[in-house]
C-alpha cells in the first residue's frame, strides 16, 4: 500500500523571493541599527526622563532624587509663562520670517530661471555663499552691523538723523530673523531653480506660442509646478525655526538685556539643564518636538488638500 505525499510542490521563485528578501534585510540592518542609536534611543529616553520629577530637599544637604510622576513637568511647562511666551515668540518669528524667506527664495529662483538672466552662475553662487557661513559665524558678524556703538549702517544714517535700534526690544526679533534669511533664502533657492531645470521645456514654448507673458508663464505654469519643492522648503523652515538658537545665543550678549536665557524653548530647556532638572528640560523638549510634528502634519495637509481631489 503506498502513501500519498501530502507536502505542496515549492513555487519555482519561493527560494529566490526568500535570498531577496534576506539580502535586502541584511542592506538595511545597518541603516536600523543607526536609525534606532542616534534617533529613537535619544528620544526615546528623553521622553522616559521626562516622567520624572527632580526633588530636592529644602536645604539642598542631600542629593536630588527622582520621584515617578508622568504630568507634573508637562504641567509644569505649560504654566511656565517664560515657555509659553518663547513658544509664542517663535511661532510669530516662523508666521513673519518663512513666508518672506520662501517669497524671496522663488522670486530669486524664477529670475535666475529667466531666459534673459545673464551671468546665471555667478548669481546662483553668490545667492548660496551666505549658506556656506556657519551660523554662528554669520550671527557674530551681524553683531558688529548691528551693535549700538560700532554699526556702520547707524553711521551712515547719522546725517540724516536716522538710527535705528536693531537690538531694541520691539526689534531684536525681527533683527535675528533679518540674520536667518540672510543665511538660508540662497539654500532655498538652489531647491526651487533645481525644480525649475525640470519643467519641460515644451510647455513654455507651447505657452509662449499662445502669447502669454513671462509673469503669466511665471504665475501660471512655473509655481504650480515647483509647488512640491516649495512645500518642501516650506517643512524645512518650520523645522529649523524650531530649533532657533544659534542666532539669539550669539547676540545675547551685545543685546543689552533684550534676549534673555529663555528667548527660544530651546533656550529655555537648556536654562533647566544648566539646573541640573534634565526631567523637566526633557519635558519641555518633547512639547516643542510634538509641536513642531503637527505644525509640519498640519501644514502639509491643507497644502496637499487640492492635490488629493
Amino acid at each position: 500500500m503506498s502513501v500519498a505525499s501530502t507536502a505542496r510542490p515549492r513555487k519555482p521563485g519561493a527560494k529566490t523571493n526568500g535570498r531577496q528578501g534576506r539580502t535586502a534585510a541584511l542592506l538595511l540592518a545597518p541603516f536600523v541599527v543607526i536609525f534606532a542609536a542616534m534617533y529613537l534611543a535619544p528620544l526615546g529616553f528623553a521622553v522616559y526622563r521626562s516622567l520624572f520629577v527632580l526633588k530636592r530637599d529644602g536645604l539642598g544637604l542631600t542629593a536630588p532624587t527622582l520621584a515617578f510622576d508622568p504630568m507634573a513637568n508637562y504641567l509644569k511647562a505649560f504654566a511656565d509663562p517664560v515657555f509659553i511666551e518663547s513658544l509664542g515668540r517663535v511661532l510669530l518669528f516662523g508666521v513673519v520670517q518663512v513666508p518672506v524667506m520662501l517669497g524671496l527664495s522663488t522670486g530669486l529662483a524664477l529670475l535666475i530661471d529667466s531666459r534673459s538672466a545673464r551671468a546665471k552662475g555667478f548669481f546662483r553662487l553668490t545667492s548660496f555663499l551666505p549658506y556656506a557661513v556657519p551660523g554662528v559665524i554669520a550671527a557674530l558678524m551681524w553683531s558688529f552691523l548691528y551693535s549700538g556703538t560700532s554699526s556702520p549702517i547707524n553711521a551712515l544714517l547719522e546725517p540724516l538723523g536716522i538710527e535705528i535700534p536693531f537690538l531694541g526690544e520691539d526689534m531684536v526679533l525681527w533683527s535675528v530673523a533679518n540674520i536667518v534669511t540672510w543665511g538660508w533664502t540662497g539654500y532655498n533657492m538652489i531647491i526651487i531653480y533645481a525644480a525649475l531645470q525640470s519643467i519641460p521645456g515644451e510647455i513654455l514654448e507651447a505657452a509662449k506660442i499662445d502669447g502669454a507673458s513671462a509673469w503669466r508663464i511665471a504665475w501660471n505654469i512655473k509655481i504650480p509646478m515647483v509647488r512640491p519643492a516649495i512645500i518642501l522648503t516650506a517643512v524645512f523652515s518650520i523645522i529649523g525655526t524650531a530649533q532657533l538658537y544659534n542666532e539669539p545665543k550669539v547676540l545675547q550678549s551685545v543685546s543689552g538685556g533684550s534676549i534673555d536665557s529663555a528667548f527660544t524653548p530651546i533656550m529655555a530647556a537648556q536654562v533647566a539643564t544648566a539646573a541640573q532638572n534634565y526631567p523637566y528640560a526633557a519635558a519641555m523638549s518633547v512639547i516643542l518636538a510634538v509641536l513642531v510634528g503637527i505644525l509640519s502634519i498640519t501644514f502639509f495637509k491643507l497644502t496637499n488638500r487640492g492635490s488629493d481631489a
